[in-house]
């Protein structure tokens, strides 16, 4: 019996109690939740992790860091030390996105070292795969993908993105689009590739059953993910975009008929005065599933400081109504992140999940700043290393200063307005 199955029938198992005292609220609330599909808890019944982390609607904002190897660059013991800076920054989950090197070992170990959810996009290991056969992406066939789901899943994966909402009929209005910048979604190119030179159905929304079954089999939650997420602000908003996420919409619907836990992917780039509007939308065609966004990102000219551009995007999409942030890194647009892109993603994402909390008034946001902002009152700088958000960048600014100067900042010094005399 699935999580959602074992809510369904008004029963509240050990993971709900847990999800209740974490979230500071009562288990019929989260067994509501579940039961309804307006929350979401991902962890395979193959696999135990410490974090558990349940996702959506009167929940805290969780954060996803993506990881993962390249083609260019394979190296393992540095995934794993991303998976170590992730969770040291606060994520809630992260997500394998390896396409180099032994991609069932990689997995294998990030599984067994992260003590967090983990997630995956298992199109980009068929891919691999069928790359690795000589073949061409377009000439991926519907058997491997559904092979690939079974042995990650049965691996332990919790989560996994897929792109069930392409078909022929969405990607005959993307083609009649002129899209400044295409589409961005890796997974999501590879299925239009796949449609627009077989002129076959997309086997993930033509043989969707099959991949509840395996979903329910090993209770994994499905990530409908945004294969035609816009890729720059000229784009938002448009067309393909909306036309998949009505797909996407019955889908959730599919699977809570399943038994199985669904939430929904979202864009991407999206101009500031956009960002409700897609939330609004998304939460309605939705059936209200839990939206995971990727930022969104408000402007397309900050390489190298996308972690500020998703940022500030994020903390609008959470304030109105987006449960999930994958972040996203000052590398974005420009390389392979690494350990220290990791940390500073996860930070930004963290922050701006927490910005909404306070306005969406989540249990214990507001509170958690009045206590950072009494200890800063008080200057006790321990107590506000423990409740600021970057504990580790906290110590080091610190360790800056000379020892004379401890009680107070090198700002004002003396004249600190804390200062009682």
């Amino acid at each position: 019996m699935t999580l959602m199955e074992t809510a369904k029938n008004k029963k509240v198992n050990d993971l709900i109690t847990t999800i209740a005292e974490i979230e500071n609220l009562k288990e019929e609330f989260i067994r509501a939740g579940i039961a309804a599909g307006t929350i979401v808890v991902p962890k395979n019944i193959n696999r135990y992790f410490k974090k558990i982390a349940a996702i959506g609607l009167g929940l805290k904002t969780k954060v996803n860091a993506n990881i993962g190897t390249s083609p260019e660059h394979v190296d393992l013991a540095e995934e794993l030390l991303k998976v170590d800076a992730a969770v040291k920054a606060g994520a809630d989950a992260v997500m394998d996105l390896s396409t180099g090197g032994n991609l069932t070992q990689i997995r294998k170990e990030i599984l067994a070292a992260s003590p967090v959810q983990v997630g995956t996009v298992p199109i980009y290991e068929a891919a691999c795969r069928t790359v690795a056969k000589g073949k061409k992406i377009s000439q991926i066939e519907g058997e491997l993908l559904f092979d690939v789901i079974e042995e990650q899943a049965q691996q332990g994966v919790d989560f996994m993105t897929v792109h069930c909402g392409i078909n022929k009929a969405n990607v005959e209005i993307l083609n009649r689009q002129n899209r400044l910048t295409g589409i961005v979604s890796r997974g999501g190119s590879f299925l239009v590739k796949y449609i627009n030179a077989t002129g076959k159905e997309n086997p993930l929304f033509e043989q969707y059953g099959r991949l509840l079954q395996i979903a329910k089999k090993y209770d994994v939650t499905l990530s409908l993910g945004d294969g035609f997420r816009p890729g720059c602000i000229q784009d938002a908003s448009d067309g393909p975009q909306i036309a998949e996420l009505s797909v996407l919409g019955d889908l959730v619907l599919m699977a809570r008929e399943s038994g199985v836990q669904s939430m929904i992917e979202g864009p991407g780039h999206i101009p500031i005065n956009q960002v409700e509007a897609n939330v609004i939308i998304a939460k309605r065609l939705g059936h209200g599933a839990p939206l995971y966004f990727l930022g969104p990102l408000v402007t397309d000219i900050a390489p190298g400081y996308d972690h500020i551009t998703s940022a500030i995007g994020g903390a609008l999409a959470a304030s109105y109504g987006v449960d999930f942030i994958c972040c996203v890194t000052p590398a974005e647009h420009l390389r392979l992140p690494d350990v220290h892109d990791v940390h500073e993603g996860v930070v930004s994402a963290k922050i701006a999940g927490h910005a909404a909390d306070i306005v969406k008034d989540v249990n214990g946001a507001k509170k958690h700043d009045d206590e950072m902002s009494k200890y800063r009152k008080d200057r006790n700088w321990e107590k506000q290393k423990e409740f600021c958000i970057d504990p580790i960048k906290f110590a080091k600014e610190r360790a800056k200063l000379p020892s004379l100067q401890q009680d107070v900042c090198t700002m004002c010094g003396k004249f600190c307005s804390m200062l009682d005399e």
